[in-house]
């Protein structure tokens, strides 16, 4: 009797533990799924936002930054793909065990209700199940033989039941273990598609960058300018903060200890801890576009020994798009770069938003805007026709990397 329950408690332990392997490997496909389709819609924004619509406009350098940033998506697609393969593998290998098992569990069922059936044939109880009751020398006797008749009886049903239940189990395994064969064949598929416009990708990435390097003076010069000019508004973003940081100060009508830090009134701080308890669930500064530029640095796409520094991250979406708040908060500055385009900021608590390359504005200083509001129109180069938003975010007078706060940028 020890050695069932002992059995049956490491049975148990062995089911729980490769039920919920197997709950965790599920949940790990499904992150993976989605994540495998985000970058398979970025891929396809990127075809229509910067080659299929404007295949014969812009300089080389935005081509060649175009490119650049496919391939990596490319290759993130291509790591993702890779990564549910192997899950599913596993998961492959890992049901073909339980199958064997199983397999192994409901012979020796059949054999013992098999050996069950032979033994009760040769002593007859079947038969003669009246005479075996009527031969017993007192009641107490009859009374246990009717007992284990009832006993032998339901066992028999039981194991029965069992090699049902195991045989529907072994069917529903098999039918899944095809099912995802099927799904690994469609993966391996994907990915050999992958691989293939990668290197088609990659040819006109060389060969692209071969046509610049015959130019190297021409196009040093115009990433030097791109450099100049990022420098300029990310002065003009900090120079703003600051300004604002010193006027709410001062309108509080307290002394400061950090004049690099906002003073906030209780209703401020309610928005800053709001703001705080929505990191990596802020909503995306536009309705749709690709992040095309990241946050930090970065080298540059034809002369890799230079590195640019990048404290926002850009969004490249459609014509006439608009920027939108990513959060409650008030308009504090609106900024225009001469021989630029415009910016707005938004004061969110001790955060502030930066929202640069608008062509028209909504809204104006003073004003108090909801998340989603819509601030401005995005500016469409017209030499590339390519629309792109710079997105910047700070705590304080510290940079905050945008892609740690919006939800999946």
């Amino acid at each position: 009797m020890r050695g069932n329950k002992y059995f049956l408690v490491v049975f148990l332990g062995f089911y729980l533990f490769g039920w919920s392997t197997l709950c965790a490997q599920n949940e790990e496909q499904e992150a993976l799924e989605a994540k495998r389709e985000q970058l398979q819609k970025e891929i396809e924004q990127i075809n229509y936002l910067l080659f299929d619509q404007k295949k014969k406009k812009g300089n080389v350098l935005d081509q060649m930054e175009a490119l650049d940033n496919k391939i990596k998506v490319r290759q993130k697609l291509i790591d993702v793909t890779n990564q549910q393969s192997n899950l599913l593998n596993k998961k492959i290998n890992d049901n073909i065990r339980v199958i064997t098992k199983l397999r192994e569990e409901l012979e020796a069922l059949k054999d013992d209700y098999a050996l069950m059936i032979q033994k009760g044939y040769q002593s007859k109880i079947q038969q003669s199940k009246l005479m075996f009751l009527l031969s017993s020398e007192n009641f107490y006797q009859a009374f246990k033989r009717m007992q284990y008749i009832k006993q032998y009886t339901e066992f028999r049903r039981k194991q029965g039941e069992k090699i049902v239940v195991k045989t529907e189990e072994l069917g529903k395994l098999n039918a899944g273990l095809t099912v995802q064969r099927k799904e690994k064949e469609r993966l391996l598929a994907e990915n050999l598609k992958a691989k293939k416009a990668m290197t088609t990708e990659k040819k006109a990435h060389q060969e692209l960058l071969g046509s610049i390097r015959k130019s190297e003076t021409k196009y040093a010069a115009q990433i030097r300018d791109k450099q100049n000019q990022a420098k300029q508004i990310d002065r003009q973003i900090e120079r703003l903060i600051r300004e604002a940081i010193a006027a709410s100060n001062k309108d509080s009508g307290k002394k400061s200890d950090d004049p690099s830090k906002f003073l906030l009134t209780p209703e401020a701080a309610i928005v800053a801890n709001s703001f705080t308890a929505n990191k990596g669930r802020l909503i995306w500064p536009v309705e749709k576009g690709f992040k095309s530029q990241g946050f930090g640095v970065y080298a540059d796409a034809i002369y890799p020994g230079i590195k640019h520094q990048s404290n926002g991250v850009i969004i490249t979406t459609d014509q006439g798009a608009k920027a939108r708040a990513i959060f409650r908060g008030e308009v504090i500055a609106i900024l225009s770069i001469p021989g630029g385009n415009k910016a707005v900021q938004l004061k969110h608590g001790n955060f502030i938003s930066t929202y640069y390359n608008l062509s028209k504005l909504y809204v104006k200083k003073g004003d108090r805007v909801e998340a989603k509001t819509e601030l401005g129109e995005i500016y469409t180069n017209r030499s590339n026709g390519q629309t792109k938003l710079k997105f910047y975010l700070h705590q304080n007078t510290s940079k905050l990397n945008p892609e740690e706060w919006v939800y999946q940028l």
